[in-house]
């Protein structure tokens, strides 16, 4: 948590830009598993950690526009609580803890919302993801569940946004606090990985330095031999012998604040000369699209930067044939590539992204394309200073999609299909870093770790 100041200021900027009504936030409630006592682990919503700071289940603040004064609702903790669960702080504690000077039982928050309708002030409220969150809004408001979201403050909504994407200084250091965990993740399983284990022996493993560091991962983890899968979150694979694991896997800090970073490394600990190949030519599309951020470039450009790299290293590999420019033009490119350069990161791993993912990456003057692979775009719209966003270029070799676009026929003009069957089992690499936009350009958060090929097997050998 920050002080108290740093939310009530987080709050007055708000209702400041919303100018009248009644902002409402719930936090989120524990999830059971399979019965009410036995949770899974809680995971606090962004936008009310970002303006209430409580990681805590159970409450809710509001935030009345015109006075800018705040109330969280909440419980007081009951014998039980303190007898099953421990000391637990009063909720005016809570309260004055990030600065607020009114708390209420949660309750009356029924009744705080229905004299502002009794009033016809507007309420305020954000999509909600959590169905617990929407039956409260049916029930208070009368809004139906199907169609919670269509209610939602669009004033709102890009209030939130504007002030969660520019990260303060306090609030990059608490990132990279998150990448200084991620890194003894990576470089802890670069020591790990060798033929003979099961994927879950590392990846169970990693995730313990997470919760070791007080916090935990920011997603569940990646980690497959399976790597042309894109989001393979099985770890059942026995790693053997010429393979490449890619690692897809962030901290959470235990403020919040999150870190997203993938390595790919090779099984044996030393890359075959194909596979240097790939990596080599993943790492070039990173590294120059790293070298194009800066204020005022449009993502979009930037991931449009890493996919020429990317085609002009496959046509030196006589994988794809042509002009870089019309190969990238056409989508040609993006049988290898086929998802977005990133996305924004920060209290959440896609920040904002609960709010409307098309209003954070895109917005005024920005709609997404219908070509194959930029249409998984996450990330479109003009870079700003203090944004922090996911460089994740990849390249992956997925016989379906190769099957599909072969058999259609799709851009054999710049495919050399006839040299992917030699390609069918190599699986995929991906290189992902978390990069604050500066003034004059950018920079890579955190300490560095281990991605140029010579240093991940330096890691894996023990070095």
């Amino acid at each position: 948590m920050f002080e108290p100041e740093v939310y009530a200021e987080r709050r007055v900027r708000l209702a400041h830009r919303i100018g009248g009504g009644l902002i409402l936030l719930p936090g989120n409630r524990l999830s059971p598993m399979n019965y009410p006592d036995n949770t899974y682990g809680f995971r606090q919503d962004g936008s009310f950690r970002y303006y209430f700071g409580l990681d805590l289940p159970g409450l809710a603040g509001t935030i009345d526009a015109d006075t800018a004064e705040a109330t969280l609702f909440g419980a007081e903790p009951t014998l039980a609580d303190v007898t099953w669960l421990g000391p637990r702080p009063s909720l005016i504690d809570l309260a004055a803890s990030v600065g607020v000077h009114r708390s209420m039982p949660l309750g009356e928050l029924a009744d705080t919302l229905e004299a502002a309708r009794g009033s016809d002030r507007p309420i305020h409220f954000l999509p909600q993801y959590r169905p617990e969150n929407r039956i409260m809004l049916q029930a208070e408001l009368g809004i139906d569940v199907a169609v919670t979201d269509d209610h939602a403050s669009r004033a709102l909504m890009e209030g939130v946004i504007e002030q969660r994407l520019v990260k303060t200084d306090a609030e990059v250091g608490e990132m990279e606090r998150a990448v200084e965990i991620a890194r003894n993740m990576h470089e802890y399983a670069m020591r790990l990985v060798r033929p003979g284990l099961v994927e879950r022996e590392v990846a169970g493993l990693v995730r313990g330095i997470a919760l070791s560091a007080g916090g935990d991962v920011s997603f569940p983890i990646i980690f497959s031999v399976r790597g042309e899968v894109l989001h393979n979150h099985s770890w059942d694979n026995t790693m053997a012998e010429g393979q490449l694991v890619v690692h897809d896997s962030g901290a959470q800090a235990p403020s919040g604040y999150c870190s997203d970073i993938t390595r790919t490394l090779p099984v044996s600990g030393r890359f075959t000369a194909r596979q240097r190949d790939v990596y080599e030519a993943v790492l070039g599309a990173q590294l120059a699209a790293i070298a194009a951020i800066k204020p005022g470039v449009a993502y979009r450009d930037v991931h449009l930067v890493a996919a020429r790299e990317l085609a002009s290293a496959f046509v030196d590999l006589g994988l794809l044939r042509g002009d870089t420019e019309e190969i990238v033009a056409t989508g040609a490119h993006a049988l290898f590539f086929p998802h977005g350069l990133g996305h924004m990161i920060g209290l959440d791993v896609h920040d904002g992204e609960a709010i409307s993912e098309e209003m954070v990456g895109y917005g005024e003057g920005f709609e997404r394309s219908d070509q194959f692979g930029l249409s998984a775009l996450r990330l479109a719209r003009k870079l700003e200073s203090g944004w922090v966003v996911t460089v994740e270029p990849g390249a992956y070799f997925i016989p379906p999609l190769i099957d599909e676009w072969r058999a259609a026929g799709r851009h054999e003009a710049y495919i050399a299909y006839e040299a992917l069957e030699g390609w069918r089992a190599f699986g995929g690499v991906r290189i992902e870093d978390d990069v604050l936009v500066t003034t004059e350009g950018c920079r890579v958060l955190g300490p560095p770790i281990a991605k140029r090929p010579d240093d991940v097997e330096a890691v894996m050998a023990g070095g």
